[in-house]
């Protein structure tokens, strides 16, 4: 963790919601060069909640930061 953290020059708490917005869990595992069951363990760990929405036509989401 703490390599992967070095060569990314920021906190995995930090980069790990952005990455697995961009690249879902498998992508964002396969970028780290981890398995996704330890990419699990590190959402888990940093208390980072992952969702699935579903959106129609017309409708929006809105995310806000506490």
């Amino acid at each position: 963790m703490l390599k992967i953290e070095q060569g990314l020059n920021q906190p995995l708490e930090e980069v790990l919601p952005e990455l697995v917005t961009n690249l879902g869990l498998t992508g964002a595992a396969n970028e780290l060069g981890v398995g996704k069951a330890t990419l699990n363990y590190w959402l888990l760990k940093f208390g980072i909640s992952v969702r699935r929405v579903a959106l129609k036509p017309g409708e929006s989401l809105e995310i806000n930061s506490l």
